[in-house]
């Protein structure tokens, strides 16, 4: 069974709408592309690196549309990657598949995302904010690895919404800080749900 990642770049308040362009999810969000001035080497190391393997994209209406618009022209080793491997695309409309290696899923997103997971063995998640939270309510993922971003902007679409369900998560490897003040976290999905307790519980030295 394959791997499912959610790449998400987010501020410190967890906003991770339109972080590359004004133009990627202007609706009641005067931030688009916030995340620019933040970039740095090591953040795009980071990036690349957790790219490493990726057989396969799984994305959202939007997001795809702004990825099919945009690779395709590009001469990188992310457009070489992005072009060549299979694009799933969930929608419930009739999205213009033109990009080379694009299905779009059934109605059955849950159902057709298990059977992507035993088709290819490291399956990315860009962005895609709603189908984030589908994935997440349904805990349909396996890792995530969040760019949390030294900035607050107090509006937005945010990574962890109405699709979110109690859940424990296991730090994969330590924290990394770039240049910036931009924080990688790599978690994985972990069994069980919270727990809770009483601080008069916990031990002291």
């Amino acid at each position: 069974m394959g791997l499912i990642t959610l790449e998400l770049f987010a501020t410190l308040d967890l906003v991770a709408q339109s972080p590359g362009s004004p133009e990627e999810d202007p609706e009641n969000f005067p931030f688009g592309g916030w995340q620019a001035p933040l970039l740095d080497r090591v953040s795009g190391a980071q990036v690349a690196a957790a790219y490493e393997g990726t057989d396969a994209l799984l994305l959202g209406r939007r997001t795809y549309d702004i990825f099919a618009a945009y690779w395709p022209n590009r001469n990188d080793s992310f457009a070489t990657l992005f072009n060549a491997i299979p694009k799933y695309v969930a929608s419930r409309g009739t999205p213009d598949l033109q990009w080379d290696g694009s299905t779009q899923l059934g109605p059955d997103l849950v159902g057709a995302v298990r059977e992507i997971r035993d088709r290819h063995d490291h399956i990315k998640v860009v962005g895609s904010l709603d189908l984030v939270q589908t994935l997440l309510r349904e805990k349909l993922f396996d890792r995530l690895d969040l760019w949390v971003h030294p900035i607050l902007l107090g509006v937005g679409k945010k990574v962890f919404a109405n699709g979110t369900v109690p859940s424990n998560l296991t730090l994969l490897e330590p924290p990394a800080v770039g240049g910036t003040g931009t924080v990688y976290l790599r978690y994985g999905l972990d069994a069980g749900t919270p727990g809770t307790g009483n601080m008069d519980d916990v031990q002291g030295d």
